[in-house]
């Protein structure tokens, strides 16, 4: 929209700028053929004071040395006697004119005088001793841009100079018609359009461009077609360099992820198995170790405890890593959210179960995201593992999947202690835990990434994420993603 508006703004802005350079150049012109045709009334006037009617053809031959191209001079005469009446009715004669004109187009020449009252105008000028300066289109339709008329006053009557100049004199200015007529304004309009034409040709094809890269990246999200894919669509030579350098971000982005998911194998390897090792060695140690010896069970619950704790850190390493990896790689393909919810409910409640939890489900029939199944999986993982860690025994867990015009609602609801007030807005931060440090019974100690690590995925995914403290107690976690064709 700006450059739409800077596109009408500114052949606007100069337009006027050029338009009052040109007003300012008309009235120097013009003030320069007022003064000229004075000067020509003035060099005139020694020999209209002795000439008279009948010496038309010397007065024609005077009238010629002032001529110039476009330049038409008459002059006529008002006798100071009974002067004899024209068919104007002003009493003028017509006497000379440069350059001359036929005596069968003198009477002519009168009567369009008289009709575009001219002679009434010489009438005036003569009475008045002033000089005038008229404008008038003749029978032909060509514009006599400009008439100056000068009166000279003489023994023999009242001499009147009609000094009248043509377009051709004024090619650069725009005397006589309106500025957008001139020729330079019309080819500068018209350079114009084929700039605007030119320069909406070229958004349009960008525009196409950048949309053609919009698809190539949806479809590389949905994971439907190969390496080099904004290199192999794109048809504009210019874009060449931007696709190959989102190719070659994409293949980063690939590799990356494989590199994650390796490490995060090799990782896990690698520390379970000495956990795995300790403990083993640590069951005949159990069994030597006498019941009276309360300071060495106490010492082997800990080092239990410690290792347990030690094994759930890896294990959340691990699901990190490759929830990381699957960030960047996996597929934002069309998932049925009512039945990826209905699967992690089912997987909990073995859990629930066993801690005397109650669920409570209310899904909408076949809800649709665009989402990778394992990070939707991910998230209902935390968010549940989450309300059950918290829920007390004899508790309820209230689960809602709702589907709106643009989005998808889901909200969790816990009858737990809540999050205090002031701890409200830390509760998707990493490494933020209200929980106790240590696991117990069936539930597995936990490293405080469960809900950073849903507010990372569903922010990915273009949704949002927020908690709120029940007003009869417990947390709800409500999580908005965007609706499949919204």
């Amino acid at each position: 929209m700006a450059l739409v508006g800077i596109f009408i703004a500114l052949p606007i802005v100069l337009y006027g700028q050029f338009e009052s350079a040109d007003r300012q150049m008309r009235e120097l012109v013009t003030r320069a053929i007022q003064d000229r045709s004075r000067l020509i009334g003035y060099a005139l006037t020694p020999v209209l004071q002795k000439a008279d009617a009948g010496t038309a053809a010397a007065l024609d031959a005077e009238l010629a040395k002032y001529t110039s191209d476009g330049t038409v001079l008459k002059l006529m005469l008002q006798p100071a006697a009974q002067p004899v009446q024209t068919p104007g009715g002003s009493g003028f004669y017509f006497v000379a004119s440069s350059p001359p004109i036929q005596p069968n187009e003198v009477t002519p020449e009168l009567d369009e005088l008289a009709h575009r009252g001219i002679l009434q105008k010489l009438g005036e000028a003569c009475m008045w001793e002033t000089s005038d300066e008229i404008r008038y289109t003749q029978p032909t339709g060509k514009v006599e841009l400009l008439t100056s008329i000068i009166p000279i006053k003489a023994r023999s009557g009242c001499w009147v100079l009609t000094s009248t100049h043509s377009t051709s004199e004024f090619l650069n200015t725009s005397i006589g018609r309106p500025y957008w007529e001139t020729r330079a304004v019309r080819i500068a309009a018209i350079i114009y359009l084929v700039l605007v034409v030119l320069a909406v040709l070229a958004a349009i094809s960008i525009w196409l461009s950048l949309r053609r890269f919009r698809d190539v990246a949806a479809e590389v999200g949905q994971g439907r077609i190969g390496d080099y894919a904004f290199s192999q669509r794109n048809v504009v030579p210019e874009l060449a360099g931007v696709a190959r350098s989102f190719d070659k971000l994409v293949t980063d982005l690939k590799r990356l992820s494989q590199q994650i998911r390796q490490s995060a194998e090799d990782n896990a390897h690698s520390f379970k198995t000495p956990i795995a090792a300790i403990q083993s060695s640590l069951a005949p140690v159990r069994r030597a170790v006498r019941q009276e010896d309360q300071r060495a069970r106490r010492a082997l619950d800990i080092i239990d405890s410690s290792l347990a704790r030690l094994l759930g850190l890896v294990v959340a390493a691990q699901r990190f890593d490759n929830n990381t990896a699957d960030l960047m790689e996996a597929p934002r393909l069309p998932t049925n959210l009512t039945q990826v919810v209905g699967e992690a409910t089912v997987n909990f409640r073995e859990i629930m179960a066993t801690n005397d939890i109650r669920l409570v489900r209310r899904l909408d029939d076949d809800v649709w995201v665009e989402a990778g199944k394992g990070m939707l999986e991910i998230v209902l993982q935390n968010v549940l593992e989450n309300a059950t860690s918290f829920s007390p025994r004899g508790s309820a867990i209230a689960l809602a999947l709702t589907r709106g015009d643009r989005w998808v609602e889901l909200q969790v609801d816990d009858e737990g202690p809540g999050i205090p007030d002031e701890k409200i807005d830390r509760v998707f931060e990493r490494y933020f835990s209200s929980r106790p440090s240590t696991g117990s019974g069936d539930r597995p100690p936990h490293s405080g990434l469960g809900l950073w690590m849903v507010r990372r995925n569903i922010e990915a995914l273009g949704g949002q994420v927020r908690a709120a403290n029940r007003p009869g107690g417990g947390l709800s976690i409500t999580i908005l993603l965007p609706r499949r064709g919204a």
